[in-house]
């Protein structure tokens, strides 16, 4: 079914049509993940932030965290604080500059990383879209195009 059927509207321009479905497309593909990761006791923020560390393999500072986020939020730090007390991830100050907080994954964050990502082989299409690899480049440019079109 496509946007216009999906919502019961006419859209002005195709420009439009192309923004609410994306936002709409975005939406739907939000939910799904969010109720995925419930199963774990998670956030997608919070599952953004585990990846995050894991990825960078060593303490890093929290403001880095928050650039490197897919969702900018202001609530960051309580994710962080209830991430921390499921002993997924530890903080600590820097020595040096005590303004500077560090944040790095615990040996149970990754364990909880190894069971989500073998859900997910099992269930490939809940955080990934059953699209051909083509089509995922051609939409992958697309949105670039949009994204920075807009900082613009």
């Amino acid at each position: 079914m496509n946007i216009n059927e999906e919502i019961q509207t006419k859209f002005t321009s195709p420009q439009s049509r192309a923004a609410i479905n994306l936002r709409y497309t975005s939406n739907l593909i939000g939910t799904k993940q969010g109720v995925f990761m419930s199963q774990f006791d998670l956030s997608m923020p919070q599952f953004n932030i585990l990846r995050i560390l894991r990825g960078a393999a060593e303490a890093i500072a929290v403001n880095t965290v928050k650039d490197r986020m897919i969702e900018k939020s202001p609530n960051t730090t309580r994710l962080m604080d209830k991430l921390i007390a499921k002993n997924l991830i530890s903080r600590e100050r820097c020595a040096s500059d005590g303004r500077v907080i560090y944040v790095k994954i615990t040996a149970s964050g990754l364990e909880l990383l190894k069971t989500i990502d073998a859900a997910l082989k099992e269930q490939e299409n809940i955080l990934v879209p059953p699209i051909t690899d083509e089509d995922a480049d051609q939409l992958s440019e697309l949105l670039d195009k949009i994204r920075n079109a807009s900082r613009g």
